[in-house]
């Protein structure tokens, strides 16, 4: 498999240079298209003419997107010709959960950005990386709203369970995984109630990625059956050092995880490193 477009979402929060720069060295390290898409809140005008003297607040955020667009698109291009990286810029006209997907669709990779509730600027709609995940059909690369801008995939951890999402992910993290210095595959034996064969063994899908020329060192993990499996990704990523976790998103409903959790909600919300998802 190879990865030859790539889609980074960039908005006005603080960052989006960070991101792009990540864009670029993958664009540079894969030989892929750039596309730079660019989002912010999109508030409905409508609601500002409720309360008098809210129109003019409407125009001047109108104003201030259009200025700050302008500013990272020349960034973007200024950035893609020194590192002689073909792309294209495109700017949302709309509602990001509506304009975003459609474009998605057509990368190979996406590349977007943690929710960081401590910078505003970053918002451009409700629920949008899980929205992204659940309709784009094609892998994110999420990185972290900590931690530095460095190129993930020298060192990886691959969640594996069997489902249908982890095998998606393994899949679409190949490109990657080719690449890469270290690949551990990591199984967490938490429901031991299961019957035998229900998972298959983490051998066996490490023999399938080494078809691929992926050396890969298969780890088990044992825990307790109430323990969330999402902790015991994120440990394990912490002790193995690793700079890149591989995992499927959203294997149960998103309800289910909004009501009871899950390993996608927690790694999402505590991510330290970058995370490649895939549903």
């Amino acid at each position: 498999m190879t990865c030859k477009s790539i889609l980074v979402q960039l908005d006005a929060g603080v960052h989006a240079h960070a991101r792009l720069e990540v864009a670029l060295r993958l664009a540079h390290q894969f030989h892929a298209r750039l596309t730079g898409l660019f989002v912010s809140y999109m508030p409905d005008p409508r609601a500002f003419f409720v309360m008098a003297g809210t129109a003019d607040y409407y125009v001047a955020h109108e104003r201030q997107r259009l200025e700050r667009a302008a500013a990272l698109e020349r960034l973007f291009h200024a950035e893609t010709a020194r590192a002689e990286v073909d792309s294209r810029w495109l700017a949302a006209t709309g509602n990001a959960n509506e304009f975003v997907p459609p474009h998605a669709r057509l990368a190979d990779l996406i590349i977007a950005g943690q929710d960081d509730p401590d910078d505003p600027e970053s918002f451009v709609a409700d629920q949008f990386v899980e929205h992204l995940l659940m309709s784009a059909g094609r892998p994110v690369l999420l990185l972290p709203a900590s931690g530095s801008a460095a190129t993930p995939g020298q060192r990886v951890l691959v969640a594996w369970d069997g489902s249908r999402e982890a095998t998606r992910a393994i899949h679409d993290a190949l490109p990657f995984l080719a690449q890469a210095a270290d690949v551990t595959l990591l199984t967490v034996n938490a429901m031991r109630s299961e019957p035998p064969g229900s998972r298959l063994p983490g051998a066996d899908i490490a023999l399938t990625v080494a078809r691929h020329g992926v050396h890969v060192n298969v780890r088990e993990v044992t825990v307790e059956s109430d323990t969330p499996i999402g902790d015991v990704l994120l440990s394990q990523a912490a002790d193995t050092g690793c700079d890149l976790i591989v995992m499927g998103a959203y294997a149960h409903s998103r309800l289910h995880e909004l009501v009871l959790g899950g390993a996608t909600r927690t790694v999402l919300a505590s991510m330290t490193v970058p995370v490649l998802l895939s549903h």
